[in-house]
């Protein structure tokens, strides 16, 4: 505990007494931390420098954005394929009651809620973050592989426990990779393209489901076995080879030159203006300093909400069966919704980035999850049923990738209290799919978990207006020169004009 008093003071004590009394007179600013020219910038135009910014980003958007959307879409396939293992007679063959498969689906969320914080404080301090994030998909690939031998609900709530593990260290790791390399404009496009890979995986899943289930039979094993095995062994080949071309860091990106990474370097310190400060601190102090952050407790409120809504998809296969179709063609029409799911996530987040705005596109898309939720609660004819499973995922999962975006541009501080934030808030708002399972008990309307939804769906808007009233009065005082305490901007980030997105 000492050691991470002392972390703590060397990063944050001045930090405070600055605050004390305002901001100090501009010659007794520590700027250590200020951001400088780069040696390999100097002497180049405003053009130029712009010029190979856009051209770092570009190879960025080639490399980066494709390995993590693809690994996305495999993340949803090799977990949500118990949803069509269950339509493949799954709880027949092992004998499964309604409870232990509504059991087997939430064990996943216990191993995948506990090792997240870990895992980024891990990925925060490695020079290889990105390698981690593959080979951790590499063993959930195996995992996933493995659950097609299992003999009894025992094995496969075992194998569930153990993906959720592996898991883990995906998606808020991802996250906070991508808060290393894109500014706080370009972030929330970003996490909508990367958030978009596990829609696909949805929309597809079910299709992709149907090819491999007609392996029913083959080499003794049935349909449902095959569907692990081979997307199992798919997530472990595609990682494997990932790993060799995945960035890392800003600063080590091979397939950039010096000059681009200087710049992409420089423009990332601009953007939150300072330097990071993750190698001055320990991995502990900057786990208090995200806890004891009211933002972090704010976002983890309006992510929470969100993520009950969301729950549906869980069950979504099943959901859809309600409509009275049979197996084929209720998997066939899981698809539509995710794809137009696709479309509104990138739409959301591109008009985000553009306005720099974050409250109105996450309340916005919540009003139409609204909606949907109150006609999925008072119908089950198959026209009015079925519009509403369209708007329910484009809407939500639209807010979801503002929610993540905002939390980058929000969190101040070094790169580690940034990652332990991202996970604390990610674990924490996964909860709900632990205890949300239970509530689809009653096919086909399922009145208990749609409520439950609606219920979640109006408070993801409180939250988000009030985060945002939270954010302005910052705003307020950082331009009257008032004090914003010690998990304010620093007097470096101050001085460069340093203000919270709303």
């Amino acid at each position: 505990m000492s050691a991470t008093i002392k972390d703590e003071e060397k990063y944050a004590v001045e930090h405070i007494d600055e605050h004390e009394h305002g901001l100090k007179p501009l010659d007794t600013i520590d700027r250590h931390l200020a951001v400088d020219e780069h040696p390999a910038l100097r002497g180049l135009s405003a053009d130029e420098l712009h010029a190979i910014e856009r051209r770092a980003t570009r190879k960025l958007d080639m490399l980066l954005m494709p390995i993590l959307f693809v690994l996305y879409i495999l993340n949803y396939l090799d977990r949500q394929n118990i949803s069509s293992a269950k339509l493949a007679n799954i709880m027949v063959d092992l004998d499964m009651t309604t409870q232990q498969y509504a059991t087997a689906v939430a064990v996943l969320f216990a191993g995948y809620v506990a090792l997240q914080v870990p895992s980024n404080m891990l990925a925060s301090k490695i020079a290889y973050p990105g390698v981690y994030i593959c080979v951790m998909c590499g063993f959930w690939g195996v995992v996933s592989g493995a659950t097609g031998a299992v003999q009894s609900y025992a094995g496969l709530a075992v194998c569930r426990v153990i993906l959720g593990f592996c898991e883990a260290a995906f998606f808020p790791g991802a996250i906070y990779l991508l808060s290393t390399f894109y500014t706080s404009k370009q972030l929330a496009l970003r996490a909508s393209a990367l958030y978009s890979g596990s829609q696909v995986g949805n929309a597809f899943g079910g299709l992709f489901a149907i090819a491999i289930l007609n392996l029913d039979g083959h080499h003794g094993l049935a349909g449902w076995r095959w569907l692990f095995i081979v997307e199992g062994a798919m997530t472990v080949g595609l990682a494997t080879i990932f790993a060799f071309f995945i960035p890392n860091k800003p600063t080590t990106v091979r397939w950039l030159s010096e000059q681009e990474r200087a710049a992409l370097n420089q423009r990332l310190e601009k953007d939150r203006g300072t330097k990071d400060a993750t190698d001055e601190v320990s991995i502990w102090a900057a786990a208090r300093m995200a806890v004891t952050d009211p933002k972090t407790w704010l976002l983890c409120a309006v992510l929470q909400c969100n993520y009950i809504a969301a729950s549906v998809t869980n069950f979504w296969p099943s959901v859809v069966s309600g409509l009275g179709f049979d197996r084929t063609t209720t998997l066939a029409i899981t698809a539509p919704p995710y794809v137009l799911c696709c479309f509104t996530i990138i739409l959301n987040g591109w008009h985000s980035d553009k306005k720099r705005e974050r409250a109105f596109h996450i309340m916005v898309p919540f009003l139409v999850t609204i909606v949907a939720n109150v006609i999925a609660i008072s119908t089950t004819k198959i026209a009015p049923r079925y519009v509403a499973m369209m708007l329910l995922p484009g809407s939500f999962y639209a807010s979801s990738c503002i929610i993540l975006s905002w939390i980058g541009s929000s969190i101040t501080g070094p790169h580690a209290k940034r990652a332990v934030a991202y996970a604390l808030i990610n674990a924490l708002c996964n909860t709900p799919n632990i205890w949300t399972s239970y509530l689809y008990y009653d096919s086909p309307r399922y009145v208990a978990a749609f409520s439950v939804d609606l219920a979640a769906a109006c408070l993801t808007i409180v939250f988000a207006f009030l985060t945002r009233l939270y954010l302005a009065r910052q705003n307020r005082k950082l331009d009257s020169g008032e004090d914003t305490g010690k998990h304010g901007p620093t007097p470096v980030q101050i001085e460069a004009g340093f203000r919270y997105v709303l």
